[in-house]
């Protein structure tokens, strides 16, 4: 099967993007797998199909793919990289458009100076909605939140605050994102027990009250250079423990993420940042099971 893909990034987060608007592709983990791969295939941490909407009010339908073939519930990067696209390929002349994924829905804003604005929605606090099992493991008090005391290998130990922004986050501050343990620590806590679907591994360094640094192990990708839902996860988790402010500029190796939260439990979480077509082309799906 051949397909057009296009390749956008938002802060140096890689996506492939499919246009199913006109019929579904029908691709399996397989497949996606293939479109991921930066030997074989495209390359990219994720791939996103654009959907017709599935219901009145409603723009599109957006479904990601991690690169291990997954389906996952959200992404904020591909979310900016969504809205580029749709406006590029003339499939709306709207600014502001209501995106239905897997557990909600989400408004996506095209600034004027080029930078894409997503309503991430409010986040999530409740264990068993993350969805996190803490078992006999004790919460620490840390300000208006606590921190779970995950033990890793080797008897280290990691204290992370769990919430959800559609998807599973565990946040953990660290001193100096450079020399945090992310590669050796990351794949432990995404795959860790307390965590019937896996989690984001989030290691935030705390600059100022509206700066800060940030490392993501992505569930199912690996490290990479940005996360826009682990961006929202950290900075939440910071406003709770009283160490940041409503507005937070977040710098990750691929690029700076404004978040904006109220600090109001059922308050919207906002993210602003960039999107940009990187190329496009064809490409030859093989028929994989």
């Amino acid at each position: 099967m051949r397909v057009r893909f296009t390749k956008l990034q938002g802060a140096g987060n890689d996506f492939v993007v499919l246009d199913e608007t006109q019929g579904l592709l029908g691709l399996n983990a397989a497949q996606y797998r293939f479109l991921a791969d930066r030997h074989f295939g495209v390359g990219a941490d994720q791939i996103l199909s654009v959907r017709p909407a599935p219901a009145e009010g409603l723009d599109f339908e957006y479904v990601i793919h991690n690169a291990d073939g997954g389906e996952v519930e959200h992404c904020g990067n591909g979310a900016r990289c969504f809205v580029r696209y749709v406006r590029d390929k003339g499939l709306t002349d709207r600014d502001t458009v209501r995106v239905k994924v897997k557990h909600g829905v989400i408004g996506l804003t095209l600034g004027t100076d080029g930078r894409v604005t997503v309503d991430m929605g409010a986040p999530v606090f409740e264990p068993d909605r993350v969805p996190f099992e803490p078992g006999d493991l004790q919460p620490q008090p840390a300000g208006d939140f606590e921190t779970w005391p995950l033990p890793l290998a080797g008897g280290a130990v990691a204290p992370v605050a769990v919430l959800s922004m559609g998807n599973p986050h565990a946040v953990l501050l660290v001193p100096d994102v450079d020399a945090a343990p992310v590669a050796e620590w990351g794949p432990q806590i995404e795959n860790h027990g307390c965590f019937p679907q896996r989690v984001n591994a989030g290691f935030l360094q705390v600059l100022g009250r509206d700066r800060v640094r940030l490392r993501v192990y992505e569930r199912g990708a690996g490290e990479t250079l940005a996360c826009g839902t682990g961006a929202c996860a950290a900075v939440v988790a910071g406003i709770r423990q009283g160490l940041l402010g409503e507005r937070v500029d977040v710098q990750m190796r691929g690029g700076l993420l404004t978040i904006e939260w109220t600090g109001r439990p059922d308050a919207p979480v906002k993210m602003t940042g960039p999107a940009t077509t990187v190329f496009e082309g064809e490409i030859d799906i093989p028929d994989l099971t």
